[in-house]
């Protein structure tokens, strides 16, 4: 009797533990739990210590509350001007109602991957291939703008898109590679040629302003050699007026005159004697009263000067 009560007591202890644990429930936190109380939706757990009803109350539905990075597989997209275009990329969406995420979509995930995929094919397609890889930024705005707006919906942010990598058919990787190869090459020979333009500009700059400097020293050297020129007949002409001045005043001055006259007629003797040895024959004036004529004239001359 005693064995069996005990066991009855064990029994019942065992049972009322799986109890208490069944109607207690931990959610970490940034994660809700959805509850369903026979079989219809009751609460979303929030997270924290939480009580449900053992048996009657169970857990639906698990979700995390934080952004979450989601790999869309790759695709191949047809561009407007008709090339295929290999696309993959990574979306990043956060579970924002976690009612509507359980019962707004059977299965939100690959909702929010089959719209990505729809819609990237949608934007490429209204792009020529060189638009797709200059315009990433918005392509991966349209697509998370049209993402945005159907997620609402299931409970979803979709916080962004970002493209991974576009690539192109390997014929057209070649033709772009060439077209990049030939591009630099231009862009070489415009450099070079701009530099020998360049160079030649600098040269006839140069040239030119030697030339210029050139004339502009041998203007000066002109210039210079002119008044030069100029201050020596300038110093000459003084020089010689101050000779006559003191001549005339030599000659202004007492027995001035009686100079001159000697003067006047040792250079008169001397001219003859120069004469005569000039040739064979002796010159002899013919009038040797001419010399005192002379002599009298240049004295009359010189007397005839203003004082």
């Amino acid at each position: 009797m005693w064995m069996g009560s005990s066991l009855v007591t064990l029994a019942l202890f065992v049972v009322a533990v799986i109890v208490v644990i069944k109607s207690i429930r931990v959610v970490p936190q940034q994660h809700a739990i959805v509850i369903e109380r026979l079989g219809r939706f009751y609460a979303v757990l929030q997270p924290g210590l939480n009580f449900v009803i053992p048996f009657v109350d169970r857990v639906a539905y698990r979700h995390d509350l934080r952004e979450i990075p989601f790999d869309v597989p790759s695709q191949i997209c047809i561009t407007k001007d008709n090339t295929q275009l290999q696309v993959d990329g990574v979306l990043y969406f956060q579970v924002t109602d976690p009612r509507l995420a359980s019962y707004g979509s059977s299965n939100f995930m690959v909702a929010i991957t089959q719209l990505a995929q729809t819609t990237l094919r949608s934007v490429i397609g209204r792009m020529e291939l060189d638009r797709t890889f200059e315009e990433r930024e918005h392509i991966n705005g349209l697509v998370v703008a049209a993402l945005d707006l159907a997620a609402a919906n299931w409970g979803v942010k979709v916080l962004r898109y970002e493209i991974k990598d576009l690539t192109p058919p390997k014929e057209i990787l070649h033709a772009m590679q060439a077209q990049i190869t030939a591009e630099r090459e231009k862009r070489a020979v415009i450099a070079t040629s701009e530099g020998k333009q360049q160079e030649q500009i600098n040269l006839a700059a140069g040239a030119r302003a030697a030339a210029i400097a050139k004339s502009e020293g041998e203007k000066q050297a002109e210039i210079n050699q002119a008044q030069g020129h100029a201050s020596a007949l300038l110093a000459i002409a003084e020089a010689n007026a101050s000779a006559i001045r003191q001549v005339a005043d030599a000659i202004n001055s007492p027995g001035g005159i009686n100079a001159v006259n000697l003067k006047v007629a040792e250079e008169y003797v001397a001219a003859f004697a120069n004469l005569a040895k000039t040739g064979t024959t002796l010159i002899v004036p013919s009038n040797l009263s001419d010399v005192a004529s002379l002599v009298t004239s240049v004295t009359t001359m010189f007397k005839a000067q203003p004082k």
